[in-house]
């Protein structure tokens, strides 16, 4: 009967040992708001919209303890509209992230399937909508990504352990098809850490995407522009000194043979089809801490835009976006926030879609250069 009792108490041990080691998280963020937009081809609109500070989602995650500082990883996250239940994404099960994977503590983590890529690891965190302002602060069209418009399927990832406060990583995405490099992507970047200083810099290159239906990147309704092959790079810095952080951010975008946007539609300016699309993006933004549970947050980015067309030359349309946010919680989970942003564009007319103002997250295009965008939400955290 000892020996019974005694067999039974080390399985219990070695359950509750295992149980322990391993982990399985469900999570989620539900963002829903009133949104006013001055200007959609014309007319004002006003609505319900879901998930623009951070996407409504809901995931799961987990690790296992493997001994010796190894680890299995794994997580998947939907995301989804509130008010009509519809998955975002493309109507992808698990849109935002899938992956499996192993991680290090000497040697950092690999990690398989549909991710992030690096200018959404590292570059975004610099700016304003990459790190706490969301959507409505994107860079025009989100052009760079910072945002993750679009995420990176067939993915295989390196994300290297944090050396002296520098760490870095990169992405690599298969075309999956015959011709090895049809609409693959590969990326990396960096980031230095000492104290109320980070430096973050990024660099990504995606040939021909959405070129095919199961390559790095496809036409599901999320990327920002198609063409023959984009590439985006940029580097920022953010400094917080107790309640103040301050940051600086510029990225460059440059798509070969635009065809169009997801956000737009055809681009097709007067004089023919473009042979290069290109935007530069300078932004300053700041945060100030007033209280634990209260922050105002303002940006402003100036955007210059170069379109080349073999028939008409070289036009140069620019984008001055401002925004202004308030957020205040009343629960760790809970918090309510008012958020605003106004978008101007101004330079060359060429006659296309790009002339006129597009506020990200807004219901359409303006009719005009101008556009405004205000925004009142409720965002539950779980």
């Amino acid at each position: 009967m000892s020996k019974k009792l005694l067999v039974v108490s080390v399985l219990a041990v070695l359950a509750a040992t295992a149980h322990a080691q391993s982990s399985v998280t469900l999570y989620g963020v539900i963002d829903e708001g009133f949104d006013f937009t001055n200007n959609v081809g014309g007319n004002q609109v006003y609505e319900l919209q879901s998930g623009y500070v951070q996407g409504s989602r809901w995931g799961l995650k987990g690790t296992e303890d493997l001994g010796g500082g190894l680890k299995a990883l794994f997580q998947v996250e939907n995301g989804f509209d509130i008010n009509t239940g519809h998955m975002n994404q493309g109507g992808l099960m698990f849109g935002r992230q899938a992956y499996v994977g192993v991680s290090s503590n000497s040697y950092g983590s690999i990690t398989l399937g549909r991710q992030y890529d690096s200018a959404v690891d590292y570059l975004a965190q610099t700016t304003a909508n990459g790190s706490w302002a969301g959507y409505l602060f994107s860079h025009p069209y989100d052009n760079d990504n910072t945002d993750d418009s679009f995420r990176v399927n067939n993915t295989v990832k390196y994300t290297s352990p944090t050396f002296a406060g520098f760490q870095f990583g990169g992405t690599y995405s298969f075309s999956n098809d015959t011709n090895f490099a049809n609409n693959r992507q590969y990326s990396f970047g960096a980031q230095y850490t000492n104290g109320g200083l980070v430096l973050a810099a990024s660099y990504l290159q995606a040939n021909n995407p959405s070129a095919t239906a199961h390559g790095a990147i496809t036409n599901a309704g999320d990327e920002n522009f198609v063409g023959t092959r984009l590439r985006i790079f940029g580097a920022g810095v953010l400094y917080t000194l107790e309640n103040t952080t301050v940051g600086f951010a510029y990225s460059n975008t440059d798509v070969a043979n635009p065809v169009s946007s997801s956000y737009v539609g055809p681009i097709t300016p007067s004089g023919g089809r473009l042979s290069n699309l290109r935007f530069q993006n300078f932004e300053v933004n700041a945060k100030y801490q007033f209280t634990q549970s209260f922050y105002v947050g303002a940006m402003y980015v100036y955007t210059r835009a170069t379109l080349a067309s073999p028939t008409t030359g070289d036009s140069h349309p620019n984008y001055q976006t401002i925004g202004l946010m308030g957020d205040y919680n009343i629960s760790k989970r809970t918090d309510f926030y008012i958020q605003g942003a106004y978008q101007h564009v101004g330079g060359d007319v060429t006659g296309s879609v790009l002339d006129v103002a597009y506020i990200p997250g807004a219901d359409g295009v303006s009719s005009t250069g101008n556009q405004l965008v205000v925004r009142a939400a409720i965002r539950h955290q779980f």
